[in-house]
């Protein structure tokens, strides 16, 4: 199949072909014609499949009838609103309108937060067609009154998991309320879960399902290996691996911001160009950074998971996990740097003993082992060969991997918990105290029913005395009648 049996307007095909594609992706050839029929579509794909143009080129298609090149911003409302989870994604989707819409005259313009509002504000007013952006920066917008949804036709959500992850939930309803309720919604995501499938429900209308590989699925192409290594001796494996193979351009996960600049400073001592990307850079830093990286004045770039989703460069033909990501699909993603568009690509990990029950988690995730490769020099101790305890996870699983309630049923009487035999610094074995439990006072005997009145038992000369002893104490006093006051006494005869 071409692009021409798509039905594109020969300015796309133009803007295609210059773009060096000449045959659509299976995503692409499946999404196109149905956005072109106006259609809903819940679509997802693997990473670097081309799932961008899939929705670009058709939505371009349909506004194409507005196009005009007239200055007055009343001929160039909102029609088209993409909404993506980062600063990185929504420029790339960015790049792409422009890619294949400069032969069609609709404005389009990119709203992202970390940097000045005010000529985002200046173009929102001056009027565009096509609006690409993150939650957060839009909200901003809508509170100064620079821009309006009222004309929009087609909204596009990208990468909705991330944006499930990322807690952007909230802010995409708040939009979706101010939308017309008569417009084309599109949902693109890398991967599908039952928490997105229920966010489709809310805003699709009898979507039609666009899946062309298998959830979390990974590239064919990309190759898989593993190097065991102490987590000591992570740093001089990555900058051996780097000097002594021909890796020219690199592209390095960690899981911290601080962590993501301390080991490009690391390398960068070590004679090999490299930068750091990551969310506490400002705008400009990070795109000066991913600018640097691909023009190969930076040799590797250090980055954390926000831009795992973000970064579209061209044949990237190395990706390196110098941590494991705390969760599986994280690991899809960051490898689906690279193998894109149906080219080879390699993705390496470097895993510490600690790690391997993340590595395992991963290889279930992708159904295929990963081949583990020691590097002569950098051999791990023998920790790294013993059992693989799990991380504690949802359902109340300990550590062991044993389920909580599967525990109970199998004891039915309660065990005592070991006592410590840890070693204090003189050698000397230091036992936890042993819990004593205080001794319970000891009531004494009672002589009566404690669920019974009271009645008292004493003698009828004890109550007399008693009686005695209250009146000689208090002796009583005539009480004044109500209102009337005491009677006159009667006098003696």
């Amino acid at each position: 199949m071409t692009f021409e049996e798509l039905g594109l307007l020969p300015e796309l095909l133009k803007a295609v072909a210059d773009a060096g594609y000449s045959e659509p992706t299976p995503i692409q050839a499946q999404a196109i014609p149905v956005v072109l029929d106006g259609k809903d579509v819940m679509g997802g794909a693997q990473t670097g499949t081309g799932k961008t143009a899939g929705f670009v080129l058709p939505l371009l298609q349909r506004l194409a009838r507005h196009a005009s090149t007239s200055p007055s911003p009343a001929r160039h409302p909102v029609r088209a609103l993409i909404l993506t989870p980062t600063r990185e994604l929504a420029m790339q989707v960015h790049e792409s309108v422009q890619t294949y819409g400069k032969y069609i005259p609709l404005r389009d313009l990119v709203v992202y937060g970390g940097v000045d509002i005010k000529p985002q504000t200046e173009a929102l007013r001056r009027g565009v067609e096509i609006v690409v952006a993150t939650p957060g920066r839009l909200l901003d917008h809508v509170q100064q009154k620079s821009v309006n949804f009222n004309s929009v036709e087609v909204l596009v959500l990208d990468e909705a998991d991330r944006m499930l992850d990322m807690g952007f939930i909230p802010d995409i309803k708040r939009i979706l309320a101010m939308l017309p309720k008569e417009r084309q919604s599109l949902l693109f995501s890398a991967t599908f879960s039952e928490e997105i499938k229920k966010l489709a429900d809310t805003m699709l209308k009898a979507p039609v399902l666009i899946e062309v590989a298998r959830r979390n699925a990974v590239t064919e192409t990309v190759t898989h290996r593993m190097h065991p290594v102490d987590q000591d001796n992570k740093r001089q494996l990555l900058a051996h691996l780097l000097k002594t193979s021909s890796l020219k351009q690199v592209l390095v996960f960690v899981g911290t911001k601080f962590g993501a600049s301390r080991l490009a400073h690391y390398l960068e001592k070590q004679g090999i160009e490299a930068t750091a990307i990551h969310g506490d850079k400002s705008q400009q830093q990070r795109t000066e950074a991913l600018d640097d990286f691909k023009s190969g004045k930076a040799r590797v770039l250090v980055a954390t998971d926000v831009a795992a989703r973000g970064l579209d460069i061209d044949d990237l033909p190395h990706v390196i996990n110098f941590e494991l990501p705390h969760v599986p699909e994280d690991y899809v993603h960051r490898i689906g740097r690279t193998g894109r568009a149906g080219k080879e690509g390699d993705a390496t990990s470097l895993v510490c003993a600690e790690e391997r029950g993340k590595l395992a988690e991963i290889e279930k995730l992708i159904k295929r082992p990963i081949e583990q490769v020691v590097v002569p020099g950098f051999e791990p101790g023998s920790d790294f060969s013993g059992p693989v305890e799990k991380r504690r996870g949802r359902g109340g699983r300990t550590e062991k991997g044993e389920d909580r309630s599967e525990k109970s049923e199998k004891s039915s009487s309660p065990r005592r918990e070991p006592r410590s035999r840890e070693r204090d610094d003189a050698g000397r074995e230091r036992r936890e105290p042993r819990r004593v439990e205080p001794a319970k006072a000891k009531l004494p005997k009672l002589d009566f029913d404690p669920s019974k009145p009271y009645e008292s038992r004493g003698s009828s000369t004890d109550t007399a005395a008693t009686e005695t002893k209250r009146s000689h104490h208090r002796p009583k006093r005539p009480v004044p009648a109500l209102l009337g006051g005491l009677p006159k006494a009667e006098p003696e005869k």
